[in-house]
């Protein structure tokens, strides 16, 4: 709940202390939120400290480019829109199986710290231990290269903001991006998720640099309500739209409000962007040499006969 609010120029700054204990988030996490659990949404400018002193969220509205939101858009939505099984917890669903949630459309860009089941299952079929060091390009980076190169103004951007805004945490995450060259050049990240009309259940973030702070923007297409990204111990959330960009603590629980659609066609595309920790342990100090052949080395051994034979003849072999 808020205790305290005031007016800071243009920026209102909230002090607010949590509903329940944390023992009582068993309750709550990995549920879908209801809106009778908010009871604060903040569309404006603001600062939002807890009663401790610690920065829970930093939003501002309309921050990010026309032209680099479009851009982003157009390049990764079709590939945005397919059905995957990447987010665990954060569906409400311990289950793997993509068919078990069959319309979550989450997916992942830049670099991952985990083989694919494809992955795993070709190197067991050719008898190809697997390798020692799990990183690897994330699908859209290899199939969609030239699309990928799109993607970066807008990416860029944000991690802009992500100094401007929360600069000690940034240059602490900065520091590991720039020990690895698994990364997306010239920001903090390594790796970006997107969201396609996706409610997640109430987590709190696993996987990525614990030093960092968290991000998201969002692409509207159509109209829509709800999408409100919350924190319910706190009674507090924030209506992020397109152009808006919001920082928050993603270590602490969170999670969306339900989203209801004025058409089918209709899109909530949410951005995260974000910095693998096991990318750093696995890769800090490796060379951009290494980083090539270690690709490489990946992409071969997923070829078949047939495939092999026609990479060698593209690339002159």
């Amino acid at each position: 709940m808020i205790v305290e609010k005031k007016k800071k120029g243009n920026v209102m700054e909230y002090i607010v202390e949590k509903d329940y204990e944390d023992s009582k988030l068993d309750k709550v996490l990995n549920h879908k939120l209801k809106p009778a659990q908010i009871k604060t949404i903040i569309d404006h400018d603001a600062d939002v400290y807890t009663k401790e002193g610690q920065l829970l969220l930093r939003f501002r509205k309309e921050k990010l480019k026309k032209d680099n939101i479009t851009a982003f858009y157009d390049n990764v939505i079709k590939f945005a829109e397919t059905p995957t099984s990447n987010r665990g917890s954060a569906s409400g669903s311990k289950s793997k199986n993509i068919y078990d949630n069959p319309k979550i459309k989450t997916n992942i860009i830049g670099y991952f710290d985990k083989l694919s089941p494809q992955h795993k299952f070709i190197f067991k079929k050719k008898g190809i231990p697997l390798p020692k060091i799990t990183v690897r390009e994330t699908r859209f980076l290899s199939d969609y290269p030239e699309k990928y190169q799109k993607l970066l103004p807008l990416i860029k951007e944000i991690d802009k903001y992500y100094e401007q805004y929360i600069p000690e945490p940034y240059k602490k995450q900065r520091r590991k991006a720039n020990q690895t060259p698994f990364k997306i050049n010239g920001t903090a990240f390594t790796t970006v998720t997107t969201n396609v009309n996706y409610q997640t259940t109430v987590h709190s973030d696993k996987g990525d640099d614990a030093e960092g702070f968290g991000n998201l923007a969002v692409i509207e297409h159509g109209k829509y309500t709800g999408g409100e990204t919350c924190f319910p111990q706190y009674g507090i959330g924030v209506d992020v739209r397109t152009g808006d960009i919001l920082y928050m603590d993603v270590h602490q629980p969170h999670g969306n409000w339900p989203l209801h659609f004025a058409s089918k066609d209709a899109k909530r595309l949410s951005i995260v962007c974000y910095l693998r920790k096991s990318i750093w342990d696995q890769t800090k100090g490796k060379t951009q040499k290494f980083r090539e052949q270690h690709n490489k080395t990946l992409k071969k051994n997923m070829l078949n006969k047939k495939d092999e034979k026609t990479e060698r003849i593209r690339i002159g072999e």
